[in-house]
């Protein structure tokens, strides 16, 4: 059984929109892009190499498919970023979007009309666990009907007031456990949290 999971760069205040530059996505208005880079260290760099350590296939909504699709085909080989446009490049890409005629990116696969009905599918088979990438719409579809089953994250320090958020108020309540953290020398916090039951609730009193 394969499993979904959730890995994003985050704000304090739940921000993942643009950030690995200024023209990554401007959409909204949003100028802070690239918000991350002034905290690239080797410790944030060590957890995203762990993150691609093992084989994935990537689950994208159709904005960030479109970013990544316009970028890593062209990273030249032996540039700064050529291992990872190599996975990318490389692995299946499940897209959710309406228009499956256009996914031009090689190993691409629209997931159809029900995105969701065909990622529970794709749960129950057998293969790489699938990864989730920017794609803050999606995210949020999965977060609602209970579908993430892990999120790695790292939060960095730094107030950005207005963006696309990972959670909003439509997210189903759901317990985690937290199961690795550390701070980078740079101040980001990189933690994995596994999903674990449902929320329990109780009293001081």
């Amino acid at each position: 059984m394969r499993k979904i999971i959730v890995a994003a760069f985050l704000s304090l205040d739940g921000v993942m929109q643009g950030p690995g530059g200024p023209t990554e996505d401007t959409s909204d208005g949003f100028t802070l892009g690239g918000w991350i880079v002034p905290y690239a260290d080797e410790a944030s760099g060590q957890a995203i190499g762990d993150l691609f350590s093992r084989p994935f296939d990537l689950l994208l909504g159709r904005r960030t498919y479109d970013i990544f699709a316009s970028y890593w085909p062209l990273v030249p080989a032996g540039a700064q970023h050529s291992g990872i446009a190599d996975l990318f490049n490389g692995t299946t890409k499940h897209v959710a979007t309406h228009h499956p005629e256009t996914l031009a990116w090689r190993n691409s696969r629209a997931l159809g009309e029900d995105a969701l009905a065909s990622l529970r599918a794709l749960k129950q088979q057998d293969g790489p666990d699938l990864l989730t990438q920017g794609s803050s719409e999606l995210v949020h579809q999965l977060l609602v009907t209970d579908l993430v089953d892990e999120l790695r994250l790292m939060v960095h320090p730094v107030l950005l007031g207005k963006g696309k958020r990972l959670f909003d108020a439509q997210s189903r309540p759901a317990a985690f456990r937290l199961e690795r953290s550390q701070a980078s020398p740079s101040g980001i916090v990189i933690s994995r949290y596994v999903r674990q039951g449902e929320v329990r609730t109780g009293s001081f009193e």
